[in-house]
């Protein structure tokens, strides 16, 4: 498979950097082509403003879509951009790897989304009518390729579960997951998270690091988060709410975007939550 990595640590020399090196190579080791977008070290642009819409005139009002979208079609995005744009059509398989702060991706990383996912590549894309809207969250122009989510955090892993002080990291990371990922078609594996990583000691990081290989050797066989397309029948068009009857008696929240059949499988948000009780 193509693989590309998109990293966001400021630190190469920080256990992300060293996270990284470790998928990379296993990912060699296996066959798989690597590609990496390092953020940090290429002084990424995070902020999305009028430098990146060459057409547009310099008294004009800044519509952020339809200036994105007409850059796309007229194909005069920056030059930063259209080398990402290659890079994700390129790649079979996205990884995102950053740390966790203040609950959300670092800013450059979601600079990155806000330049790179332009109008008419990952969105608006599609017809709109009201038996169908749009190629989006299980369609789109990256469906059929996978994607997943490598995230350090400083906290302990209960912090982040169903009763943790800050909320389960599967509901933390649905936003990326399901809005980031899923949106513009890719199937989303579950993240990988790696816990209490300002105390890792060195056998606390081989255990990581053997966790992140093992990852990294089942990329192409990991049951991807069962998510509900939106086109599917699950959703009525065009509120997009889901039809009565559809959750699993008791699920609420983000958990009512789940498909409800693959419970039983641990690589799911579910599944993991049923082990962790054993």
């Amino acid at each position: 498979m193509k693989v590309l990595l998109v990293f966001a640590h400021p630190e190469p020399r920080s256990l992300n950097g060293a996270l990284r090196d470790v998928a990379i190579k296993e990912l060699e080791v296996q066959g798989h082509e690597v590609r990496m977008s390092d953020l940090y070290a290429a002084r990424w642009k995070s902020e999305i403003d009028y430098a990146d819409f060459r057409l547009l005139a310099p008294d004009a009002r800044l519509k952020v879509a339809k200036a994105s979208g007409e850059a796309f079609a007229t194909n005069t995005l920056t030059e930063d951009v259209k080398a990402e744009h290659e890079k994700l059509l390129w790649a079979d398989v996205l990884i995102l790897q950053f740390p966790l702060w203040w609950y959300a991706m670092p800013a450059i990383l979601k600079g990155w989304v806000d330049r790179v996912y332009a109008y008419g590549f990952a969105y608006g894309v599609g017809e709109h009518s009201d038996k169908y809207w749009g190629k989006r969250f299980g369609e789109g122009t990256l469906a059929g390729k996978r994607a997943m989510l490598l995230v350090t955090t400083g906290g302990w892993e209960e912090h982040y579960s169903a009763h943790g002080i800050n909320g389960p990291i599967d509901d933390l990371l649905f936003p990326i997951n399901h809005g980031v990922l899923f949106y513009p078609g890719y199937d989303v594996l579950p993240p990988f998270v790696a816990y209490r990583v300002d105390r890792l000691d060195e056998t606390g990081f081989h255990l990581v690091a053997e966790r992140l290989r093992e990852r990294m050797r089942t990329l192409g066989s990991t049951p991807p988060i069962p998510y509900r397309r939106q086109n599917g029948g699950d959703y009525a068009i065009p509120t997009l709410q889901l039809r009565p009857g559809l959750a699993d008696p008791g699920a609420n929240g983000f958990a009512l975007h789940l498909d409800g059949t693959d419970t039983a499988d641990e690589t799911s948000p579910r599944g993991r939550r049923a082990a962790s009780g054993r």
